[in-house]
């Protein structure tokens, strides 16, 4: 039998009807063989040939031909009863010898089922094995990396505490290496004493070995308060350069990255800001021609030693409001400029130093027309907002710099935030306005004598030209509007019908 005699049925293979079998195989309905019947057919062919004779409808030529020969095979039975030829019913031993041939068949079918599901039990064991050993080589190199570590560490340390200068400096770089990876190692590093003995390798005169210990403080700085509080009590501002000028940009950037860690520890006493070199370190850096990402490092300290309101006398005292005060007019560090000057003015101190320089009002005027820095644009508003506050020495000097204009525009077009504060300044301008006009406007029948036409024609001569000025500036100001949102978004009938309905006398003359 071939594959091709071989029919696929819903429940497995069927045999075609073109192959033909004895009788009693050909009398019974169709063979219905199960799945996986085509693994088991070669053994079926060795121990059971009797169920694959080959017989073929091209060997029955007719009907006649079939008893013709069972005729011929009847004679000859009759002639020779001990002939050759097999009787018609089988007897005894050959059925048990077809029972054997069966249970010889099962039985090696069975064993043959049984090697297979063994040889797929013992896959998925050698699999489940093979993943198991990678796990544990897993493991084992962790604990070699582990212990390797270990080794690195025990060998740095003891170099940095009796080695050389060149055996320090090695020491640093792995230590700095190690403390990049793991938090619970910098623990480790601060308990064996590394922090003191990098704090003192920084005020070295070298620059190449001062530069690694700056960046292992760095690693061992990065979210571990106690490892701060160590280098603080090392001293390290005491530790920090005089000369500005001799650093190169790539180590007062790294520099400015640890005070800026350090400057965390603000809030609390071990920040030792009154007595250390820290803000003249600081202020050196941001008037020198360092790159914005080392000042912004610098700025982003100063606004977090500005927070504490007990650092604003040492802060003024070494003049960082005049120092912002010139950075808030580069874009790149206006922002965290003008917040550190937020922190400032808020006190008594600040507010004075800030009053008293030449650049207020105007570098904060100007920083209101940044568009493109809302944010700045906030910050602006709520200095000069504390600035004006029961001052009117200060409001008169913002309305002499122009100030009425730029709030319109920011009431008009700034953000949400900016908006609110430029209409809370245009009020107070209004209602200052309001009291100094108070004497010269409307009815004066109780200080004018009766029957004085020459002090009735001044008073309304003075009245019309009072209103001739406001429309002028208001006609001004709103076609200084309309320009500059043409530029931006194109509705000038919105800004027109928003200033229209302004009052006159909120804008002064």
């Amino acid at each position: 039998m071939q594959a091709s005699d071989l029919d696929i049925v819903p429940y497995g293979l069927r045999v075609k009807k073109t192959t033909l079998f004895p009788l009693h195989v050909l009398s019974a309905p169709p063979v219905i063989f199960p799945p996986g019947f085509s693994l088991i057919f070669p053994l079926i062919r060795q121990f059971c040939p009797i169920y694959t004779l080959p017989f073929t409808l091209s060997k029955v030529k007719s009907r006649g031909w079939f008893y013709r020969k069972r005729r011929v095979a009847k004679q000859t039975q009759k002639q020779d009863p001990l002939g050759p030829n097999m009787p018609e019913t089988p007897p005894s031993s050959s059925i048990w010898a077809l029972s054997h041939m069966k249970l010889r068949f099962f039985a090696r079918v069975r064993r043959f089922l049984q090697t297979k599901t063994t040889q797929r039990n013992i896959k998925s064991r050698n699999k489940a094995m093979a993943n198991k050993e990678e796990q544990v080589t897993a493991a084992d190199k962790r604990i070699s990396d582990d212990d390797d570590d270990s080794v690195v560490l025990q060998r740095s340390v003891k170099r940095l505490h009796f080695g050389g200068l060149e055996e320090k400096e090695m020491a640093a770089i792995e230590i700095e290496r190690l403390a990049r990876e793991d938090v619970k190692m910098r623990k480790l590093m601060a308990e064996l004493g590394v922090i003191p003995a990098l704090v003192g390798m920084v005020a070295s005169e070298v620059a190449g070995r001062r530069r690694v210990a700056v960046k292992a403080l760095i690693e061992l700085a990065n979210g571990t308060y106690t490892n701060k509080a160590l280098m603080v009590e090392a001293g390290i501002f005491s530790k920090l350069p005089v000369k500005i000028d001799v650093l190169e940009e790539p180590t007062r950037h790294e520099f400015a990255e640890l005070i800026l860690s350090l400057s965390s520890l603000a809030n609390h006493t071990q920040f030792p800001l009154a007595s250390s070199e820290v803000l003249p370190f600081l202020i050196g850096i941001l008037e020198s021609g360092s790159s914005c990402e080392t000042k912004e490092s610098c700025l982003g300290t100063l606004y977090n030693l500005s927070a504490v309101l007990d650092n604003t006398g040492a802060l003024l005292s070494n003049g960082v409001v005049q120092t912002l005060l010139r950075l808030i007019s580069v874009k790149a560090l206006s922002e965290k400029a003008l917040a550190t000057l937020g922190h400032l003015v808020v006190t008594l101190m600040g507010k004075k130093a800030m009053e008293n320089s030449s650049l207020v009002p105007e570098s904060l005027i100007e920083i209101m027309t940044w568009e493109d820095k809302p944010k700045c644009q906030e910050l602006s508003a709520y200095i000069l907002m504390i600035l004006a506050h029961q001052s009117s020495v200060q409001r008169e000097k913002m309305a002499k710099s122009g100030i009425v204009p730029v709030l319109l525009e920011l009431a008009l077009l700034g953000s949400p935030l900016a908006q609110k504060r430029a209409l809370k300044l245009l009020q107070w301008f209004k209602d200052e306005r309001q009291t100094r006009m108070g004497p010269h406007s409307g009815p004066q029948t109780a200080r004018i004598a009766i029957g004085s036409p020459v002090n009735h024609r001044e008073a309304q001569e003075g009245k019309k030209l009072m209103k001739d000025l406001v429309k002028q500036s208001l006609h001004k100001n709103m076609e200084l509007i309309t320009r500059r949102a043409n530029a931006t978004s194109g509705d000038s009938s919105m800004l027109k019908s928003l200033v229209m309905s302004t009052s006159s006398k909120s804008l002064p003359c």
